[in-house]
């Protein structure tokens, strides 16, 4: 088994349940609405990518690039093909794709008050297991705070604000409140 990257887009055979997972797999506060993840995707420094083992649609990536970073934004397994290795394959596939960069995402922090905390802890070894390291930053998304993990060392605070603005555009990034905290 391996696992390929494709780009997804609403010509692809399977962006319904690539939409669907993304829906189902993500909290509504932490999810952009749907439509504004497909529009970005046509810029030229975002990819999304539905993840296939042959002809086998298993899961979604949404990856935003700028400079050197790489940040896996959106990144799921379809229900059904979870536990099958298919996470660790597209995330072999994501360091390959994104070789020499700094490739990093954000996970919900351990919380052990959190209702999900054993879910937090099994998300975070499951990253460590596949190379991605603590960055010693959190990022603030909103009310949310996250803990980066990456491969290729830490991301820079001002580098994530000019790669979002330009992500966002200038009148989004004026209303989102997106910041890399130090720890």
């Amino acid at each position: 088994m391996s696992v390929e990257l494709k780009k997804a887009d609403k010509k692809t055979s399977d962006y319904r349940k690539i939409k669907k997972l993304y829906k189902k797999a993500f909290p509504a506060e932490e999810r952009a609405p749907f439509f504004l993840l497909s529009a970005k995707a046509k810029k030229e420094r975002v990819d999304f990518w539905g993840l296939y083992d042959g002809d086998k649609w298993v899961g979604l990536m949404y990856v935003v690039n700028y400079a050197d970073l790489s940040y896996v934004f959106y990144f799921a397994v379809s229900e059904s093909e979870r536990g099958r290795g298919y996470g660790s394959e597209a995330l072999k596939a994501a360091k390959a794709e994104y070789k020499g960069r700094k490739l990093f995402l954000a996970i919900e922090q351990l919380d052990p008050d959190a209702e999900n905390y054993g879910e937090r802890v099994r998300r975070k070894q499951f990253y460590q297991r596949n190379g991605f390291e603590e960055l010693g930053q959190k990022l603030r998304e909103a009310s949310v705070i996250y803990e980066l993990l990456g491969i290729g060392g830490a991301v820079g605070a001002e580098e994530y604000d000019f790669m979002m603005k330009e992500y966002l555009g200038r009148i989004l990034s004026r209303l989102a409140v997106m910041k890399i905290i130090d720890e």
